[in-house]
């Protein structure tokens, strides 16, 4: 009896590739309030922050989600919904999910975009973002996309820009040059010499990790924290289990998009690997746990780094938290309006905290969140001002910091709950999302 070598060679990689593969199921049968995703999958350090990035991207949100990772394999089961909190039912959107969670297993990869992505950190100051705006239109430069986090007196932003004139990558060595000496400039001020950086690249990533990486970097958490007119701070414990050999680590705070993402972005980049984890939601609040040890598989060993983790952890979630009033700016696009609406904002003393800026066709949908010079609320008549000169039918207020919120509630005995939560429209951000897929043609 002879053995076929070439056959059982071929059927054993065959095994291989089963065994490595993710296995994606979606269920909508079991949960009455959520679509459930599983995932399983080979074990791999980034595994997890491949898989809820998946989800994120599409504005998705995570109400709960069961994560174990012991021995070699990674199980996951995340219960998620739209954002008006309805279950997934588009099928475009499943195949995707579906396809990208069965390719997570070799990472994530992004395509490239043709656009030359600017990186900026420095101290933040009212109208700094009008002068890099400003130097950005003078240089001929169109703003495509850009997203700026400020966080404890320190701003980050990732911006991609065209070249004006061959409306694609800019390629000119001396034009690269002039930006990054203008805008570090810019960014240097009068005092910030040593901090402020800049760098042009052609390299494509994933702006929200690229984000919190250079915020970690810049070691924004380890700053004075700038008081806030919000009373939503994390709560974040970290305490050892010695019996297993786990730090566990507790959050509780206010829920949000995104949330999940940005705390487990900041574990993978801290080089801690999570070994199970629990996220549970309600209307208001999140509770997070998660078992962590170190890449050697050591749990946290120190009491200064037991503070550094909270600190790192606390930072993650206020990042991106709203402060402030929310703008959304949508028009036609042409050179220079950015620049235009920052230096409105900046005349009329508004600070910008975040903001994200987007393009599809000749239509732009613009997002920020101000405050006052101080950062406490805007009056609402500098607001309606400054949405004069903008265009009222352009620029529109579309949430209220929380302050406001729980005035209105007792105003109105409360109707609508503390906080009056306003739920963000789906709609613009999933179709973006599918355009990009390739899975919708544009509408502008």
């Amino acid at each position: 009896m002879t053995m076929d070598w070439d056959a059982c060679t071929d059927e054993y990689e065959k095994l291989i590739i089963r065994m490595s593969t993710p296995r994606v199921v979606i269920d909508n049968a079991v949960c009455p309030t959520a679509t459930l995703v599983k995932v399983d999958s080979a074990r791999r350090h980034g595994i997890l922050l491949d898989a809820v990035e998946v989800l994120t991207d599409l504005n998705l949100l995570i109400k709960k989600a069961y994560i174990s990772s012991d021995g070699r394999w990674f199980m996951d089961v995340f219960h998620v919904t739209y954002q008006n909190g309805n279950k997934l039912t588009d099928e475009r959107v499943l195949k995707y999910i579906e396809q990208a969670l069965g390719c997570i297993d070799n990472g994530r990869t992004i395509g490239s975009n043709g656009l030359t992505a600017l990186e900026l950190t420095g101290t933040d100051r009212v109208g700094l973002l009008s002068e890099v705006f400003a130097v950005l239109a003078d240089l001929q430069c169109d703003v495509v996309e850009a997203k700026v986090w400020t966080h404890n007196g320190r701003i980050a932003s990732l911006i991609y820009v065209k070249d004006c004139d061959s409306g694609s990558t800019i390629e000119d060595s001396q034009k690269i040059n002039k930006i990054e000496v203008r805008l570090r400039n810019v960014l240097k001020g009068d005092n910030d010499i040593r901090s402020a950086k800049t760098s042009v690249s052609m390299a494509v990533t994933h702006t929200e990790r690229r984000l919190h990486q250079m915020m970690f970097t810049d070691r924004d958490f380890e700053r004075t924290p700038i008081l806030k007119f919000t009373a939503d701070a994390p709560l974040v414990t970290v305490q050892n289990w010695a019996e297993r050999g786990y730090s566990v680590v507790n959050i509780q705070c206010k829920d949000r998009m995104k949330l999940l993402f940005d705390v487990v972005c900041n574990l993978t980049y801290m080089e801690y690997i999570v070994f199970h984890a629990t996220v549970n939601t309600d209307s208001v609040q999140a509770y997070l746990e998660f078992y962590i040890r170190h890449k050697d598989g050591t749990p946290i060993s120190s009491e200064p780094e037991r503070q550094r983790v909270i600190q790192c952890l606390k930072a993650a979630v206020e990042r991106r938290a709203s402060e402030g009033v929310r703008l959304e700016l949508c028009t036609e696009d042409r050179q220079g309006l950015l620049a235009e609406v920052m230096r409105t904002f900046r005349e009329n003393g508004l600070n910008v905290t975040r903001a994200e800026v987007s393009t599809m066709g000749n239509k732009v949908t613009n997002v920020f969140y101000v405050t006052d010079a101080i950062g406490n609320p805007a009056d609402p008549k500098i607001i309606e001002s400054v949405r004069q000169k903008i265009g009222f039918s352009n620029l529109e207020v579309k949430e209220l910091p929380l302050v406001c919120h729980q005035q209105k509630a007792e105003r109105e005995d409360q109707a609508f709950g503390v906080g009056g939560a306003v739920l963000m429209s789906i709609g613009n951000l999933l179709r973006r999302n599918l355009y990009n897929m390739g899975l919708i043609n544009s509408c502008s």
